[in-house]
């Protein structure tokens, strides 16, 4: 045990009290001034003590060790022990590497050929250090602000669960929410934790803004449920019986071959033209617009459709040349053409500085399938919902 985990191993018992040691309550108490000065050492280790996700003794360890090891300050911890005679006492001097005057030089040694080397942890991911060095998958998701997000959350034990993803909801748009995730973060607030009802207090003050959200998903790297999740999806599904972990996003079209690009999947479409269509920029107008481009036989270039939270981007296939961009405010309507059932058009603000009044354009597309027609239509027709407060 010596040998595998030097830190924790023989730390001796206190005399009095029942509290159990651990390495982090010699580190706390080592000297935090060189000179007047926080070290390095004493930075890491109040940045350890003052972490909001880890909120044992233990997992303030866990947290230091992986700033350490970032910051290259363990050799420095180990040395500042080997020099506290009364830290040193923590430490069974029979059966520890750190007790033992023999075995803590070449210790010490192993330690300033680590500080050699570079290492790049994520630091943010840390919620689950008190319980397990089993770090979960954390993503961040960005996202407009909006009216509805459409996420249902429950709190067990200070965790923020999102136990449902509502239909046709932003959540759902964006394609990145699973059922069964954990709310982590809200533009760097940590809901480690949480109160009942504090992440819905949080976006309250938020409302309006561009949101970033720090997710830990339920499933590990190995497809798995992430281990540490456990107890709490045991209660998580005695409060709600009917919940159900969520593998993969709703996605409505399947089946059809997109570009990735940046991360986003696009939609491969064929841009047929345009045509201004006046000052009414209603769907009525779809119905002469879309023939009277098809009639006007533009050449059709082949784009990459992008449906984004905020706007719609259309580049060229070939080069990825931004060929337009409309926020949603800017489109006055979304539809397709009876006739073919792979076309759709939407109309646009032309010149919205007009004195006179905005003029509207009518751009027609082709997509493959009716399926990805009408997908994108109610992808659109979701972000006009979805952005009112642009109005």
């Amino acid at each position: 045990m010596a040998g595998k985990e030097p830190l924790l191993s023989a730390l001796k018992e206190p005399v009095w009290g029942f509290g159990k040691r651990d390495y982090w309550h010699w580190l706390e108490q080592l000297p935090t001034e060189d000179g007047g000065r926080p070290t390095p050492l004493a930075i890491s280790i109040q940045k350890a003590g003052s972490c909001e996700k880890a909120r044992t003794a233990q997992g303030r360890g866990r947290y230091f060790l992986r700033l350490a090891l970032q910051g290259k300050v363990l050799a420095a911890a180990v040395r500042q022990l080997a020099q506290t005679p009364r830290l040193l006492e923590f430490y069974d001097p029979a059966s520890s590497i750190l007790g033992n005057e023999d075995l803590l030089e070449p210790f010490l040694s192993l330690l300033l050929v680590v500080t050699e080397m570079d290492f790049s942890l994520d630091l943010q991911n840390c919620s689950f250090l008190d319980e397990s060095w089993l770090l979960p998958v954390c993503i961040t998701y960005e996202t407009v602000p909006c009216r509805v997000l459409g996420m249902v959350l429950r709190y067990v034990d200070g965790r923020v669960f999102v136990t449902e993803v509502l239909p046709e909801s932003q959540a759902e748009v964006d394609e990145v929410v699973l059922a069964g995730d954990i709310l982590d973060e809200i533009n760097g607030c940590s809901l480690r934790n949480a109160y009942s009802g504090q992440a819905g207090a949080v976006l309250q003050k938020l409302k309006g803004q561009p949101l970033s959200f720090c997710l830990l998903r339920w499933r590990w790297h190995d497809g798995e449920v992430y281990e540490p999740l456990l107890p709490y999806l045991k209660v998580l599904k005695e409060k709600e019986p009917h919940f159900q972990l969520q593998r993969s996003p709703r996605r409505r079209g399947e089946g059809e071959p997109r570009r990735l690009q940046g991360g986003r999947l696009l939609y491969n479409l064929r841009y047929l033209g345009r045509t201004s269509v006046g000052k009414y920029g209603g769907k009525e107008v779809l119905d002469w617009a879309i023939p009277a481009v098809l009639e006007g036989h533009w050449a059709a270039r082949e784009v990459l459709f992008d449906v984004m939270e905020a706007e719609v981007l259309v580049q060229e296939k070939s080069s990825s040349k931004v060929l337009c961009r409309y926020p949603y405010p800017t489109i006055s309507c979304v539809g397709r053409c009876m006739d073919s059932s792979n076309l759709f058009a939407f109309c646009v603000a032309a010149s919205p500085e007009s004195p006179d009044g905005s003029t509207f354009d009518c751009l027609v597309f082709a997509s493959s399938s009716e399926q990805e027609c009408e997908e994108i239509i109610k992808r659109i027709a979701a972000g006009f919902k979805h952005t009112e407060w642009f109005v």
